[in-house]
């Protein structure tokens, strides 16, 4: 296999090769080291090498023979734990102990099971506080369409590792925009499931009050939905779960999605947006009129009111405060100067300041909002409401590193306002890169669906996929 076809081939596809037996599941994982090796010094999205465990697991007997055997994966630094693999979530504290996972986590047992072999962990901002992937810990991942730009965050690193070739696919999370920032940042598909449809147990039935969710960031839509195939579904003590779908997600592909009703935003008073970003939502939804749907300017009132930041923020900070007292259990040592970025520590301190009342009235208040944005959407096809809401995902081009990395939060705020409200409500979104810039960067674009409706944000995106692909569009630093 020609080595540049094999770095532009998406997972589906290095896993046909497998299947056919055009190639074996240890040749995949030594290409994919090849291009790490070779590429990544230039781009800073890998941080921990699992290069022997790969290597051994793809010469095993008992690799499974799941519908993705011999793929190699990256798994973000922050989420997804494997039993004896390091996690440090950006931090110094974590890195300087080496701490390792003492256990798989449900969503590491499935990519397993699917037959991902994992090469390594890329990099995040410390505990996925940040739009813009620069730890102080790693220093900064830098984008291959320009490595002067920024590849969002907090999944850049694997966003970045997917964008140049290192591999297929890479896991990813999102908490305000994790999965669907960097996608747009990098040019990618990014999925973001429904609250639910993936877990995060054993170790945790939620984060951030139920806003985060886990997935992979891919190069096609067929990667995303049949990656999700093999991941969705609760595990034992879920807190809650999304409805099981009609059918497995990648039959969805290809399936005619029939006429939806659309809407779009791109700004009101406080959600300032660059005019290339607007012009990109104006471009998919003259696109999305062209392929037969109803397109107008209608979105949920509730994106009007200013109060969402000040109620993700509480629920952040006293998340962040939790997982700094675990962190500190979970090594034996309380944290001293130096372990954490003063931006996490203040957040930290943010939390504990919260009382528990305090804490239970912000949840509602996030829930409140959440009924009310989610009022917009037809509850089932066919009903009353719209189905699709078109925004950019983020504000503007990635602009350049250093400059969010500590910036006002009003200046960070304006970067990614597009997709935190649907993680407080729940609801699917994906990320497609359908727009560049003059500069040549990518300009995403998000979808948002109704809650559970996984199955018509990928009919859609596959449709769109085959309108306007986006496959042969390579970046400058590319594998």
């Amino acid at each position: 296999m020609n080595p540049s076809e094999l770095a532009r081939m998406d997972a589906t596809a290095q896993a046909e090769l497998v299947a056919n037996g055009e190639c074996s599941a240890g040749e995949l994982v030594e290409a994919a080291i090849e291009r790490i090796e070779r590429v990544n010094p230039g781009i800073n999205a890998v941080v921990t090498e699992l290069f022997d465990r790969a290597r051994a697991e793809a010469a095993s007997s008992a690799l499974p023979n799941g519908p993705f055997r011999g793929v190699p994966l990256l798994l973000k630094d922050l989420g997804c734990h494997v039993a004896g693999v390091p996690v440090y979530g950006g931090t110094r504290f974590l890195r300087d102990r080496d701490w390792k996972a003492p256990a798989d986590s449900v969503l590491a047992e499935r990519f397993r099971a699917a037959g991902f072999i994992f090469v390594g962990k890329t990099n995040t901002p410390e505990l996925g506080l940040s739009p813009t992937t620069e730890p102080d810990t790693f220093g900064a991942t830098r984008n291959p369409w320009n490595p002067d730009r920024i590849v969002g965050g907090s999944s850049g690193g694997s966003a970045a590792a997917v964008c140049a070739g290192l591999t297929p696919l890479a896991h990813a999370g999102d908490g305000g925009g994790s999965i669907r920032n960097p996608a747009g940042a990098c040019g990618l598909v990014g999925l973001k499931p429904s609250r639910g449809r993936t877990s995060m147990g054993p170790g945790k039935g939620e984060g951030w009050a139920g806003c985060v969710t886990e997935h992979v960031v891919t190069r096609s839509v067929r990667d995303a939905a049949t990656v999700l195939d093999c991941v969705a579904g609760p595990a034992p003590g879920d807190p809650y779960h999304a409805p099981p779908p009609e059918r497995p997600f990648a039959e969805e592909l290809g399936r005619p999605p029939g006429p939806l009703r659309i809407g779009q935003f791109t700004h009101n008073d406080f959600t300032p947006a660059h005019p290339e970003s607007v012009q990109a939502v104006r471009s998919t939804a003259t696109l999305l009129g062209d392929l037969g749907h109803a397109v107008d300017d209608g979105y949920p009132e509730a994106l009007d009111e200013p109060d969402l930041g000040e109620l993700t923020s509480k629920a952040v900070a006293a998340s962040v405060a939790r997982e700094i007292a675990e962190m500190e259990a979970s090594v034996g040592e309380r944290a001293k100067e130096g372990d954490f970025e003063p931006a996490t520590l203040a957040m930290a301190e943010s939390g504990r300041a919260l009382s528990a009342p305090e804490y239970v009235a912000n949840l509602d208040g996030l829930h409140a909002y959440g009924r009310r944005l989610r009022s917009w959407w037809a509850e089932e096809p066919g009903a009353e409401g719209y189905d699709i809401l078109i925004t950019p995902t983020m504000a503007e081009p990635a602009p350049p590193i250093g400059s969010i990395k500590g910036a006002e939060i009003d200046r960070i705020i304006r970067l990614v306002p597009y997709t935190m409200p649907y993680n407080v409500s729940g609801q699917p979104a994906i990320g497609l890169p359908l727009h560049w810039s003059r500069d040549g960067l990518p300009i995403g674009i998000q979808l948002v669906a109704r809650y559970g409706a996984e199955d018509l944000l990928i009919r859609l995106a596959s449709q769109i996929e085959a309108a306007r692909p986006w496959h042969e569009k390579i970046p400058s630093m590319h594998a």
